[in-house]
């Protein structure tokens, strides 16, 4: 079989919901179906550039994920309340643009529980279901409450937070294969210590979701790997979780972390 070779700005990974789940790459202007890597040895280069996946300039730093510096400081996408949903103020009006808070803050938001490196609480827009759920490598999650737009969310969040994490270890979020884990009793307890004036957007007799990944086998030991230090990586490929390539080398990249460098990758 003749070797391909592409070249293109890393973008995050594209996920389907299936058993288990499907992913591609976007590079170059091809989707590149990786599920079909598994097993095999890729190269990735990266060529020392860095483009905004916003405006398509050259940066040479990357802010929140591939954005350059003006952008981050502008961007609809990097506001305060993409991390912090409890800062969201588009319910009154208040934006930095309100045409895009329309369609992604005064929508339907999901608060769920989803185990990962273990039970942790997030927030995420309805049309996010499950793609949020995979890209935090979930191997289980279930929905809690249903809110008309992200600042109520972000507030039952919070609401939330003494009880359950809102962080994922990205080494045990790897390593661990714990998939019996009760959500719908989980969610049941949550629903118990939910404040009274939230307790009319929780989602009744929701079911839990099970998310399985391509994953062949997980190394012993991990380390994290950036282009910002190796510019090289070439090894064969062990599996896929979240947003995570799982090299048998032991090395793991995080891809959207580089979201916008441009590589040429070849297998």
């Amino acid at each position: 079989m003749k070797s391909m070779k592409i070249r293109g700005n890393l973008l995050k990974l594209k996920s389907l919901m299936s058993n288990p789940i499907q992913y591609t790459l976007p590079l170059g202007g091809m989707e590149i179906f990786m599920n079909d890597l598994i097993g095999k040895e890729i190269e990735i280069k990266f060529l020392h550039q860095i483009h905004c996946i916003r405006c398509g300039s050259l940066t040479t730093t990357s802010f929140a994920q591939g954005y350059c510096y003006p952008c981050f400081r502008s961007a609809p996408e990097t506001e305060d309340c993409v991390l912090r949903p409890e800062l969201c103020l588009a319910h009154e009006g208040i934006a930095r643009d309100m045409k895009y808070a329309e369609t992604h803050c005064l929508i339907d938001h999901y608060v769920y529980l989803a185990y990962t490196s273990g039970m942790k609480v997030g927030v995420t827009r309805h049309t996010q279901i499950p793609t949020r759920w995979i890209d935090q490598g979930a191997s289980q999650a279930i929905k809690l409450a249903k809110t008309p737009n992200r600042y109520l969310a972000g507030c039952i969040e919070v609401d939330l937070k003494a009880h359950f994490n809102d962080k994922t270890n990205w080494r045990k979020m790897l390593s661990d294969e714990n998939s019996e884990f009760d959500m719908t009793e989980a969610a049941t307890e949550a629903a118990k210590k939910l404040s009274g004036e939230y307790q009319k957007y929780l989602v009744r007799s929701a079911e839990s979701v099970q998310l399985e990944y391509p994953v062949r086998h997980i190394p012993n030991k991990l380390s994290s790997l950036s282009l910002d230090k190796h510019d090289t990586i070439r090894s064969r490929l062990a599996g896929i979780k979240g947003q995570y390539l799982i090299f048998e080398s032991g090395e793991v990249m995080n891809l959207r972390k580089h979201n916008g460098y441009l590589v040429e990758m070849s297998y």
